[in-house]
C-alpha cells in the first residue's frame, strides 16, 4: 500500500464522520447542528463505542462476537435486579461488569478449548446470554430505584456545565486510552496482532495462543458489561430486550474504523470514531423524521460498504 493510500486510509474514519456529519447539517433540521444534540451523540454513541473496544481487541486478534449485544442487556438486568434487591450501586455496577466478563470467559473457553469457529461460538452464546438475561428477569423489565448510576450518561445539568460531557463518555475516553496503551506499549498487544495476522506463525514463537485469545475475549465482555452499565443509566430499568442487534453496529463501528474481519489489523481511536459515525447517522435520520424501516435499510447499507472497504484495503 504506497504512502497516499495509507495515509488516506488512517484518516478514512475522521473523514468518514466530517462527511456524514456535513450531509446531515445541510439536510436535516436547523437542530441537527445544535449543542444538544451534539451532546445526544455523544451520549448514544459512548454505549457502541465503549463496546467497541473490546471488539477491536478481537477482531484484530481474528475472531468475533456476536454475543455483545445480549451481554449488554444481560448487563442492565444484573445491576436492576441488584439494586432492587438493596445492593449498592458500587456492588450492582460490578455485578453487571463480572456478567460480561464471565459471557467473555465462556466464549473465550469454548473457541480454544472445543476448536470451535467464533461465528458460530458466539452466534449460540447470543441466544444463551439472552435467554439467561430474559430468565433472570421472568421475562419483563426490571424497575430499580434511583441511584448515582442513573446519572451516569445522563445529560449534563446546567449547574455542572464545565462537566461539558456526561461521566459515561469521559469514562469511554478513558478506557479507549488504556486500551490504546494496552496494545500498542504491551507484549499482550502485540501477541494480540501477532495471533490475527498468522495464527500459527505466532503459536511457532512461543506465544500462547489459547491463553491470548481467552483474554481478548475476557476483555470483550468486560467492555461489554461496562457498555451494559451505560445502557442501564440510560434506561435506568433492567431490561432484557434492550440492545438487540447492537452487535452489527459495534462490528461495523470496529470496520468502519478500519479493523479488518480478516484479523491483524485494527485501531481503537478508529473504532470510537466508527461509534460516533453509526450514532451521527441514526441521530440525524431521526431528526429528520425518516421511519424506522428506512433507518435499517441504511444502517444496513452502512455495514456492506464497511466489510467492502475491507476487502479493498486487503487487496
Amino acid at each position: 500500500m504506497g504512502w497516499p493510500v495509507a495515509r488516506l486510509a488512517r484518516l478514512g474514519p475522521l473523514l468518514g464522520l466530517a462527511l456524514v456529519y456535513g450531509l446531515f447539517a445541510l439536510i436535516a433540521p436547523p437542530s441537527f447542528t445544535t449543542v444538544g444534540t451534539l451532546e445526544t451523540i455523544a451520549r448514544q454513541a459512548a454505549i457502541v463505542g465503549t463496546a467497541s473496544l473490546g471488539m477491536t481487541a478481537v477482531i484484530i486478534a481474528g475472531g468475533i462476537d456476536l454475543s455483545v449485544g445480549s451481554v449488554v442487556a444481560l448487563s442492565t438486568v444484573v445491576i436492576a435486579a441488584l439494586l432492587q434487591a438493596g445492593q449498592g450501586p458500587v456492588t450492582a455496577a460490578l455485578g453487571g461488569v463480572l456478567a460480561g466478563v464471565a459471557s467473555g470467559l465462556v466464549n473465550g473457553w469454548l473457541v480454544t478449548r472445543l476448536r470451535m469457529v467464533p461465528f458460530i461460538v458466539t452466534l449460540g452464546t447470543l441466544l444463551i446470554v439472552r435467554g439467561a438475561a430474559k430468565g433472570l428477569a421472568n421475562e419483563q423489565k426490571i424497575d430499580a430505584p434511583i441511584t448515582g448510576l442513573n446519572d451516569v450518561l445522563a445529560a449534563v445539568p446546567p449547574e455542572r456545565s464545565w462537566q461539558i460531557l456526561p461521566a459515561g463518555v469521559w469514562g469511554m475516553l478513558i478506557l479507549a486510552v488504556l486500551v490504546i496503551l494496552l496494545l500498542r506499549r504491551t507484549a499482550f498487544g502485540r501477541h494480540v496482532f501477532a495471533i490475527g495476522g498468522n495464527e500459527e506463525a505466532a503459536r511457532l514463537s512461543g506465544i500462547d495462543v489459547d491463553a491470548v485469545k481467552v483474554w481478548v475475549y475476557v476483555l470483550g465482555g468486560a467492555c461489554g458489561g461496562l457498555a451494559g452499565l451505560l445502557q442501564f443509566s440510560r434506561l435506568t430499568v433492567g431490561d432484557p430486550t434492550v440492545a438487540s442487534g447492537l452487535e452489527l453496529d459495534v462490528i461495523a463501528a470496529v470496520v468502519i474504523g478500519g479493523g479488518s474481519l480478516s484479523g491483524g489489523e485494527g485501531s481503537v481511536l478508529g473504532s470510537v470514531l466508527g461509534a460516533l459515525v453509526m450514532t451521527t447517522i441514526r441521530c440525524g435520520c431521526s431528526q429528520m423524521g425518516l421511519a424506522n424501516w428506512i433507518q435499517e435499510i441504511v444502517t444496513g447499507l452502512i455495514i456492506v460498504a464497511a466489510v467492502a472497504l475491507d476487502r479493498l484495503r486487503r487487496r
